[in-house]
């Protein structure tokens, strides 16, 4: 595992790379991370990015993300088949056809989508700013939200505003359940329950806290709790532990494993950024649309206005 972070280090210079990072990522993928994030920070980092190669360890629509922020960069993703079974759920076809069913409304796409999806959608939105995004928004008028369901609905008990939700989900979210969360409170009666709203609303409802993996991070970082327990990707237990080193985390449920995100290794890490392959490539006009969604986000909750 040495030669090989060395390999990547020397590549790195070599190629004149930058290595982002989702905070699901294994442990040994975070540690050669120029930056670790949520997708919202990857977003943001995208946009600032000064390197001619951008190797995004994550799953596509966030490569697609930085490909579409990036045009004169090559992004590559380590491993192609890394997909978002949630991001599959609802294809450009499809939205158009409920645009159509309701011409006045704004399309809110979570960032979790293919590229296409997002070059349909008004402006996009991560978990830690979609309350945000829809409150943007003139109070009356009707609100697509796409693709995540649960995230949908959270949105809506925040904002009391009553939105045309698709059904998609995530399926590892999906996994946990109330009763769950309700075991693994007995057996740490000390602990406060972070949990994801990308969960199925009952999980919610048994939490503490329901945030963004970046929000979490945040929370973590002032927290009097000394003991947490994580309803989320357990990629973000090597995060939290770094940053909190003092706290315990424990993971609620041993199916909270995205598969996708765990396709990365150090191999393909290596590989990426001595072949500049596989890279990730969105067609103009898609890029164009889509860049517009996603920097409406970014001004909505950065001031950041796109060129």
């Amino acid at each position: 595992m040495l030669k090989l972070r060395d390999e990547i280090e020397s590549l790195r210079r070599q190629r004149n790379a930058v290595i982002l990072c989702h905070t699901y990522q294994a442990p040994e993928i975070q540690d050669v991370a120029d930056f670790v994030g949520d997708s919202y920070g990857l977003s943001l980092q995208a946009t600032k990015v000064e390197a001619e190669t951008i190797v995004f360890c994550g799953v596509l629509f966030m490569a697609e993300t930085a490909a579409i922020l990036n045009p004169q960069r090559r992004v590559v993703l380590p491993d192609l088949s890394a997909g978002c079974p949630m991001a599959d759920m609802i294809s450009a076809d499809q939205l158009r056809a409920l645009k159509a069913e309701h011409p006045a409304a704004a399309v809110v796409c979570y960032v979790n989508s293919t590229a296409e999806v997002k070059a349909e959608s008004t402006i996009c939105c991560t978990s830690s700013n979609a309350v945000r995004i829809v409150e943007s928004l003139p109070p009356d008028q009707p609100v697509i939200f796409v693709p995540d369901r649960y995230l949908g609905r959270f949105v809506e008990r925040r904002t009391k505003r009553k939105m045309i939700v698709w059904d998609g989900f995530c399926p590892t979210h999906a996994h946990l359940e109330p009763e769950t969360v309700r075991r693994m409170r007995k057996r740490y009666p000390e602990a406060e329950v972070m949990v994801h709203p990308e969960c199925p609303p009952e999980v919610q409802d048994e939490a503490d806290h329901v945030l963004s993996t970046g929000q979490m991070c945040d929370l973590v970082k002032t927290a009097k709790c000394r003991q947490f327990l994580v309803g989320t990707e357990e990629g973000i237990i090597y995060t939290l532990r770094k940053i909190a080193p003092e706290i315990e985390f424990v993971g609620i449920s041993p199916l909270l494993v995205c598969p996708n995100m765990k396709k990365t290794t150090l191999e393909k890490v290596r590989n990426a950024l001595r072949d500049g392959e596989p890279r990730i490539v969105v067609p103009d006009s898609v890029a164009r649309a889509a860049r517009r969604s996603i920097e409406a986000m970014l001004e909505v909750t950065e001031g950041h206005k796109g060129g």
